[in-house]
């Protein structure tokens, strides 16, 4: 038998792959439906999702190779319509009857060879593997100002609507898609947005000449083949002609090439920014009260503070003698099994060039094959110099964020499971 922690998009494929490769598994989710951070206020407390909240990745890039998204719905998915799909994936595959809802795993623990798991009943039992599909997108991560903040301070993660913060003066602390997103929604409401930024960011529009922009990626990386940092360098050009210099609007452009970054991917930003409805602010400097200086020597005065700073990747199930995230980063193989604790591998914990959710099909796969018998581990050696060099590899390529240690390439990374999953072994 095979625990599956977490019934959200990773999760409900991974059960679904184990039961194409007839295993005994059951999946449990602290809430009481499926759907993870796609389902708006979901019990669990885990999503993260707001109710403006649409995808970034455009509808023919987004869903499960043999459950694809249908043509009549929009390029862009609200996270309403990406739960009903993946409700209808669940049924479709009959996933559900194989889900404990309302149960919270509290402890993970080694048992001799095998895996000891407590839920919030009180109920334990013990399991072959354990795969932990809880998502890396619920935990705020705080940024450390100097100073203090006497307005409304909260972290993107607990934002929903534009409304509590109408005719107020906000702050909006990032520049990722969530910032991004949350800044445009504020800017219809409040009576003033800024934007702080420490570096910037490549801001890249939805559309490109009417197609969406990740088919134009997806053209360049898998039918003309170019490697990623060539065609996101095209991009790039195909950006600066559809919507002219970021500049142009106030936002800066970022030291590094676009290759080495996640592009911020809005349609809305710019005209925004034109339009009057928000503004780009350098680093916060000191938090003064009801005040903001930031490292360009300007002074602000702010009713509400939004940190759109990141998540922590943690697993509190987890003693950390048992399994430790260091430097935001899990030391997993091919980012999913753990060298020194056989039986507990990870799903979903990627943060990919491409779209993560049917990567995670293909890893839901891997794993099943794997805990099948039909695809062998290398030794542990070989696994912990697999997860050196993947590590050096994110080092040299991306810029020294916490957000990039969760990196992987999705064509690159998509072609060595295929490879592993053909081969019936794991390779360096």
């Amino acid at each position: 038998m095979i625990a599956i922690i977490g019934a959200g998009s990773s999760g409900v494929a991974v059960a679904k792959a184990l039961k194409e490769r007839g295993q005994d598994f059951v999946v449990f989710e602290a809430g009481s439906d499926i759907g993870g951070m796609w389902r708006y206020e979901n019990d669990n407390g885990m999503s993260s999702a707001y109710r403006s909240l649409h995808i970034d990745t455009s509808r023919r890039n987004l869903g499960y190779p043999d459950f694809p998204i249908p043509d009549d719905q929009p390029d862009f998915l609200s996270h309403a319509q990406v739960l009903t799909w993946l409700e209808a994936y669940v049924e479709r595959f009959q996933v559900r009857p194989h889900i404990r809802f309302r149960t919270k795993v509290e402890a993970v623990e080694p048992a001799d060879g095998r895996w000891r798991v407590t839920t919030s009943d009180g109920a334990a039992a013990t399991f072959a593997a354990v795969v932990v599909a809880n998502g890396h997108l619920w935990d705020p991560r705080w940024p450390d100002f100097p100073g203090q903040f006497a307005g409304t301070a909260i972290h993107s993660h607990h934002y929903r609507t534009a409304a509590p913060f109408e005719d107020r003066d906000v702050l909006v602390v990032g520049i990722g898609n969530s910032a991004v997103d949350i800044a445009c929604d504020l800017g219809r409401r409040a009576r003033r947005v800024h934007l702080s930024t420490r570096r910037s960011a490549w801001i890249a529009p939805k559309y490109i000449l009417g197609i969406p922009t990740d088919r134009w990626t997806a053209f360049l990386t898998r039918r003309l083949r170019l490697p990623t940092p060539v065609a996101r360098g095209a991009i790039r050009w195909l950006m600066m002609l559809s919507q002219g210099d970021q500049r142009r609007y106030g936002v800066p452009r970022p030291a590094h090439p676009i290759w080495r970054e996640h592009a911020t991917i809005s349609q809305e930003l710019l005209p925004a920014i034109g339009h009057g409805r928000l503004a780009i602010k350098p680093d916060i400097r000191e938090l003064r009260g009801n005040e903001v200086a930031f490292a360009d020597g300007t002074v602000e005065r702010y009713d509400a503070v939004v940190y759109a700073t990141g998540y922590r990747t943690r697993f509190p199930f987890l003693d950390p003698a048992v399994f430790a995230v260091r430097d935001g980063a899990a030391a997993l193989y091919r980012r999913m099994v753990a060298p020194d604790r056989p039986g507990l591998a990870f799903a979903g914990l990627i943060q990919p060039i491409g779209p993560t959710i049917p990567l995670a099909e293909i890893q839901a796969r891997w794993l099943a094959a794997h805990l099948a018998g039909a695809l062998h581990l290398p030794d542990a050696e070989v696994m912990r110099r697999e997860i050196a060099s993947h590590r050096e590899r994110i080092r040299r390529r991306y810029v020294g964020s916490a957000r990039y240690t969760l990196e992987v390439d999705f064509r690159e990374y998509a072609r060595q499971l295929r490879g592993d999953m053909a081969r019936g072994i794991g390779g360096a």
